[in-house]
């Protein structure tokens, strides 16, 4: 059984951290979180220790691992510019790490981590959920085979309140924009699907929206990426809080069913050594940072929803 801390318990995205621990027959042994709305706990783990001070929490763990308590596992579920500390923490306190997404804000960062991972043994593996997702390892075999180049279009609307803006995620610095904070994975899995990306544009860069293009090997895509209810289709608005859209020349791609196991998968995995590692997570950072940094221009690959956006 392996044993596991957890570093951002009353984050949106720990459930379902907690969940895969326990669907894979882990324990968690320790939790933390400078808030304490982590009720969630009771569901799975009610006799794990939490502390809402890091420096109780080092200690604890410390302490554990002094008595051969060793923890297997530290699961990251922090805002994301503490990614790569925390990853840190857990690597020199003698626990593999689990990170969500993004890893890191910039590819440099990356590198120490390298450093870490050799001088201590442990391990860094990051969820990249939807190389799982049954349709997506399908497409990549499908256009693995193919002999031509394709044109590829990801829209993803996922409509946000005025509470967004004022957290963490709102702010650039320590989200890395919206483009990283809600569009890491999908670039994961476009170039997971469509190869390394040799070419990347900036078309809109704001706040609540952003939009450019690749090239991959195997395919050009055009991107566009919101959380404004307005940038919803007409035939959503009103019904929906949340678009997504991925056309292969053309043609939908369906995969909106089979996400609520991935987490699960992904922690499966990583407990049977064949985690996703610091080599392969380095091409999404790459093109988010890519991103944040390019001057912004205006192409005939503008996405469809981003000239409607500019036009507003």
């Amino acid at each position: 059984m392996k044993t596991y801390a957890l570093i951002g318990a009353a984050g949106y995205i720990a459930p379902r951290h907690m969940r895969a621990m326990a669907e894979t027959g882990g324990t968690l042994a320790v939790a933390y979180d400078p808030n304490d709305s982590v009720g969630i706990m009771d569901s799975h783990f009610p006799d794990a220790e939490f502390f809402t001070e890091f420096e109780l929490f080092d200690r604890h763990v410390d302490n554990l691992k002094r008595r051969g308590g060793m923890i297997d596992f530290m699961s990251i579920c922090s805002p994301n510019y503490l990614h790569e500390a925390h990853c840190r923490f857990a690597l020199r306190s003698g626990s593999n790490a689990i990170c969500e997404k993004p890893l890191t804000l910039e590819p440099k960062d990356i590198d120490g981590l390298v450093e870490i991972e050799r001088d201590t043994g442990r391990r860094v593996s990051t969820i990249l959920q939807l190389r799982l997702h049954p349709a997506i390892v399908a497409l990549r075999e499908r256009f693995a085979k193919s002999n031509r180049r394709h044109k590829v279009e990801l829209t993803y609307i996922t409509s946000r309140g005025r509470w967004y803006y004022n957290s963490w995620k709102g702010s650039e610095v320590k989200s890395g924009g919206v483009a990283t904070n809600i569009g890491v994975h999908f670039f994961d899995m476009l170039s997971f699907v469509f190869g390394t990306v040799s070419r990347s544009e900036a078309h809109l860069r704001e706040a609540e929206k952003a939009a450019g293009s690749l090239e991959c090997e195997r395919a050009d895509i055009s991107w566009f990426l919101s959380l404004d209810r307005n940038d919803l289709p007409d035939g959503v608005k009103g019904k929906k809080t949340t678009f997504r859209s991925i056309t292969v020349d053309g043609k939908e791609v369906e995969f909106s069913e089979g996400f609520t196991d991935l987490h699960t998968r992904s922690y499966q995995e990583i407990v049977a050594g064949r985690g996703f590692g610091l080599d392969e997570v380095r091409p999404s950072i790459d093109i988010v940072s890519t991103f944040r940094h390019a001057p912004i221009v205006r192409s005939n690959g503008v996405h469809g929803f981003a000239q409607r956006a500019m036009q507003q």
